[in-house]
């Protein structure tokens, strides 16, 4: 069921929660820790941060970070700081998934198009191995999933995944 004008509902839906602004620096979200919040970046930039590494930066308006720990019950996998001033709109996950049918739409559908790319990518990459072509291919390949799997370009670590199987 794609969105369709559904989208102009979410934005609304954004449009009546309570903004937060962090500074530059400040951790938005920490890994290990339950927090039970959705944050939509409204405007700024963060850096996705995990185990001393950073997997992703994000500046895209309107991206979601936090879903993969509501709809998993599982603490953030990773650290999110603010790279300069941001303004998010802020959630309580559980009270906006489970209320507002349109926004668990617009995050599964968001999920089902990383998924979805992500599983074409890695039947090329698995052709790839077959092939025996060069490590420089094969690491060109890893990272073009890790940027579908989530189009702010974080990392399969990011995604959800507890530890990095690549490292």
């Amino acid at each position: 069921m794609p969105l369709g004008n559904d989208i102009a509902v979410f934005q609304k839906t954004l449009a009546a929660l309570p903004l937060t602004t962090y500074q530059a620096g400040e951790i938005v979200l920490a890994a290990g820790t339950p927090s039970g919040r959705l944050l939509i970046l409204k405007n700024g930039a963060v850096t996705v941060v995990k185990d001393g590494n950073e997997i992703a930066k994000v500046t895209e308006p309107g991206a979601v970070l936090g879903e993969l720990s509501a709809l998993l019950d599982h603490p953030h996998t990773a650290d999110v700081l603010t790279l300069e001033t941001s303004q998010f709109h802020v959630a309580d996950a559980t009270a906006l998934l489970g209320q507002d049918s349109i926004a668990l739409l617009h995050i599964a559908t968001t999920l089902a198009q990383r998924l979805d790319g992500a599983n074409k990518a890695l039947i090329e990459l698995k052709k790839k191995l077959q092939a025996g072509q060069p490590p420089a291919v094969i690491s060109k390949a890893v990272e073009e999933i890790e940027v579908l799997l989530s189009p702010t370009g974080a990392s399969l670590v990011y995604a959800g995944y507890p530890s990095d199987p690549f490292a």
